[in-house]
């Protein structure tokens, strides 16, 4: 969505709705810097999402010019949470962290144990009565089934997977 600044005020406003400032006007569809002159309007360039840590995220806060003196995008960096008091109790910022990693977590550790399972199943007509199961195949079952006791569980690398044999 194209934006344009108007210069002496300093509002942004879309294509469209510049459109219908400028009503009685015939603008082309593609706006060169000539129509931008008339309309006495500069177009607001897109920017990266501001550099943002863990419990952050990237917020657009206006425009702004940059070294070239182009109106661009302008984000920050905002946190997630902060504290709050409800009925007179007061959760503290770490507190609404700490809750939403454990979410994140458990949502991780639920999907883990649905690809571990599916990687179980995938070997279980090893274990049948007429089959012999390799002890390759065992030693990968059993540490398909640990998987939960891994030092890095729930937040698993590819590499802390086990290798089919």
């Amino acid at each position: 969505m194209s934006e344009y600044r108007e210069r002496k005020t300093g509002e942004v406003k879309t294509q469209g709705e510049w459109r219908a400032v400028f009503k009685n006007m015939s603008l082309p569809k593609v706006w060169n810097s000539n129509v931008c002159d008339a309309m006495n309007i500069d177009p607001v360039l897109a920017s990266p999402a501001a550099t943002t840590s863990a419990y952050q995220t990237s917020v657009r806060d206006g425009v702004e010019q940059n070294s070239n003196k182009d109106w661009v995008e302008k984000y920050v960096a905002k946190d997630m949470f902060a504290d709050t008091t409800v009925d007179g109790k007061t959760t503290t910022k770490a507190d609404h962290e700490k809750a939403h990693q454990a979410t994140l977590d458990a949502n991780f550790a639920a999907s883990n144990r649905s690809t571990r399972d599916s990687k179980l199943a995938e070997t279980d007509w090893y274990g049948m009565s007429d089959v012999t199961m390799a002890d390759n195949m065992k030693t990968y079952r059993q540490a398909l089934r640990d998987l939960p006791t891994h030092s890095n569980w729930p937040n698993l690398e590819d590499s802390d997977w086990p290798t089919k044999p």
